[in-house]
C-alpha cells in the first residue's frame, strides 16, 4: 500500500524521539543508583539520550527497528507496521541504514573526543534494566576503542576495487599493500596515492594502523580449477600464510574483522583440506568464521563466482543457524556441517538481487575492430555447435552480441561463444590467453575485437574508475580484482550491521 508524503510525515510524527518508555525506565534506575545525569545533550555528536558528565559517558537508547537492531526476530509494533506499509521494502531499509550510518559517525566522533559510549537497545532496557545499569556502571573504565570506526587495511590490494566498494559505504582505507608495481600505477592514478609495495612476508605490524577490518584478496593461481591446484602450499596462494603471520604479530591490535575473497576452487582445493586449514588458522587467531558464495552476475553482466570468508573476533553475536540458500549452496553447507571442529558463526543473509543488466549495456560505441581476416579466423576456430550459433547471429536482422574465449581442447585452440547477454569471467591474460573477445553480428556481417578497458571496468561495476596504462595492464588489473557491487552488498548486509552490533555490545 503506497501512501502520500503527508501521510508518511504524519506517521513519522508519532515516533517519539525523547521521553520514551525505555528512557524513562532507565532514568529512574540511574536515579535510584545515585547517579547524576542530564538528558538529550544536543551539544554532543548524535545528541545522546543520557550523559553522565563526571564519567564523560554518553548513553544512547536505540530503537530496535529504526536503528538496525535484530528487528527481524521480533513482532513489529503497530506503528512500525504502518511505516513498513507506507513504501517499498527498499525505502524503509534505506532509511534504517542511514540511521545506522549516523550512529557510527556519532560514536566515532565521541570516542575521538575522549568520551565513552554505551549504546543500548530499547528491548534490552525493557527486558533487563538492571543488566543495563551494570553495563553503565562498568563503563567508567571501559573504552570502545576496540571498534575504532569504520577503517580497514587492504592486503593484496591490486587496483583497489575493494577500496572503491567499501568507501561508498562509509569505510576509510588506513593501509594498503600489494607487490605489483603496474597495479600500483593504476591504483595511484585513481586514488592519488600508492600502496606499500612490499611482499606481505616483509611487512612489519608497526606499519599498519589499528583498524576495524582487514581485507585480503590473496592470489588464486594455486586454488583455481584452471591453475596448478598446488593449493596453499603453492608459491602464489601460499601468500595467505604471510597474512596469518602478520595478523598474529599484531597481537592486541588485531582487527576485530577479517574479510577474505578468493575463487570457489578454494573450497575444494586438496579435497577441502586447504580451506579447512585456512579457517582453523583464523580460529587460532581468535576469529569465529562464516563463509558464503556470491556471483557477480546478480549485479553486473559477468559470470564471476567468488567465495568469501568473514572472521569476527570481538563482540560477535551467536550464529543465526545454517540453511541452504543462493549464498550458501549445498556444497558449502556440506562443508560447514562436516567440519564441526571449526568455530563457526553463521549469519543469516538475504538472497542476492536479480540484475537485468546485459552485455550490450556496457559496450562502448566504438572499438578497435579486428581485420576481416582475423575475425574470419576466429569464426573458423569455433566448433560446429558454436559456429551454428554464430551463423544465426550473422543472419539476424538486428545486431546481437556475444563473448568468446579461446580454450585448448584436445591440444587444439577452440573459440567458445557465449550469447546469453552475460560475459564470461574476466581473467588475467597470461601467455596470450585469458583475453575475452567481443563478437558482434547481424545483417549478414560480423566483427570481433577485444573488450576495452572501460568495458572491463563496467563488468566489474567500476565504470567510474580512472583507467591508466596499456590495454594489457588494464586487463591484468581488472581480471585480478573484486566486483565492486558484490563487495558493496557485503558492506551493506554484513559489515555495517556488525559494526552496529559491536557498538551495542
Amino acid at each position: 500500500m503506497k501512501r502520500e508524503p503527508r501521510e508518511i510525515s504524519a506517521i513519522m510524527r508519532l515516533v517519539r524521539s525523547r521521553d520514551t518508555t525505555p528512557e524513562l525506565l532507565l532514568r529512574k534506575t540511574l536515579r535510584a543508583a545515585g547517579l547524576r545525569f542530564r538528558t538529550c545533550a544536543a551539544n554532543l555528536p548524535g545528541k545522546p539520550d543520557i550523559v553522565i558528565e563526571s564519567k564523560r559517558l554518553a548513553i544512547f537508547i536505540d530503537g530496535d527497528f529504526w536503528h538496525g537492531g535484530q528487528w527481524r526476530r521480533r513482532r513489529l509494533t503497530s506503528l512500525e507496521e504502518q511505516f513498513r506499509q507506507t513504501e517499498s521494502r527498499g525505502y524503509w531499509l534505506r532509511k534504517i541504514r542511514r540511521n545506522m550510518e549516523r550512529d557510527c559517525r556519532a560514536t566515532a566522533a565521541l570516542i575521538e573526543s575522549n568520551w565513552k559510549v554505551v549504546r543500548l537497545w530499547e528491548r534490552e532496557v525493557l527486558s533487563d534494566v538492571e543488566q543495563c545499569l551494570k553495563r553503565i556502571l562498568s563503563a567508567g573504565g571501559k573504552s570502545l576503542r576496540v571498534v575504532p570506526g569504520k577503517t580497514f587495511a587492504e592486503f593484496f590490494a591490486g587496483i583497489g576495487l575493494m577500496r572503491c566498494a567499501l568507501e561508498k559505504h562509509g569505510w576509510t582505507a588506513a593501509y594498503s599493500n600489494d607487490i605489483d608495481p603496474k597495479k600500483q600505477d593504476m591504483y595511484r592514478a585513481h586514488f592519488g596515492v600508492g600502496f606499500d609495495l612490499r611482499d606481505i612476508h616483509d611487512v612489519s605490524p608497526r606499519a599498519i594502523s589499528s583498524v576495524t577490518l582487514a581485507t585480503a584478496s590473496f592470489p588464486c593461481n594455486d586454488l583455481s580449477l584452471a591453475g596448478s591446484r598446488r593449493g596453499l602450499a603453492g608459491k602464489q596462494s601460499g601468500a595467505f600464510w604471510g597474512l596469518v603471520t602478520l595478523l598474529e604479530a599484531m597481537k592486541s591490535r588485531r582487527p576485530p574483522l577479517v574479510l577474505l575473497e578468493n575463487v570457489t576452487g578454494f573450497l575444494t582445493s586438496h579435497g577441502g583440506r586447504d580451506f579447512e586449514q585456512a579457517l582453523q588458522a583464523l580460529n587460532r587467531l581468535g576469529y569465529a568464521v562464516d563463509a558464503f558464495i556470491l556471483d557477480a552476475v546478480h549485479f553486473v553482466p559477468q559470470s564471476r563466482q567468488r567465495l568469501f570468508v568473514l572472521g569476527q573476533r570481538v563482540g560477535a553475536i551467536e550464529s543465526d543457524g545454517l540453511r541452504q540458500s543462493d549464498v550458501r549452496p549445498r556444497s558449502l553447507i556440506d562443508f560447514i556441517a562436516g567440519h564441526p571442529q571449526i568455530r563457526w558463526r553463521i549469519r543469516d543473509l538475504p538472497s542476492q538481487p536479480e540484475s537485468q543488466m546485459r552485455l550490450k549495456q556496457i559496450l562502448e560505441s566504438n572499438g578497435d575492430w579486428w581485420s576481416p581476416e582475423r575475425a574470419d579466423y576466429l569464426l573458423s576456430q569455433m566448433s560446429p555447435r558454436h559456429r551454428e550459433v554464430a551463423e544465426r547471429m550473422i543472419a539476424g536482422s538486428r545486431w546481437s552480441y556475444g563473448t568468446v574465449f579461446r580454450r585448448i581442447r584436445n591440444s587444439k585452440s577452440m573459440a567458445e561463444l557465449r550469447t546469453d547477454g552475460i560475459a564470461g569471467c574476466l581473467r588475467t591474460p597470461r601467455g596470450g590467453s585469458g583475453r575475452q573477445i567481443l563478437f558482434k553480428a547481424g545483417q549478414g556481417k560480423y566483427y570481433a575485437r577485444l573488450l576495452t578497458p572501460l568495458e572491463c571496468a563496467r563488468l566489474m561495476g567500476a565504470g567510474d574508475y580512472r583507467i591508466s596504462g596499456s590495454l594489457n595492464q588494464a586487463l591484468f588489473g581488472f581480471g585480478d580484482a573484486v566486483c565492486v557491487p558484490v563487495v558493496e552488498w557485503i558492506a551493506e548486509n554484513y559489515l555495517n550491521p556488525i559494526i552496529n552490533e559491536l557498538m551495542h555490545s
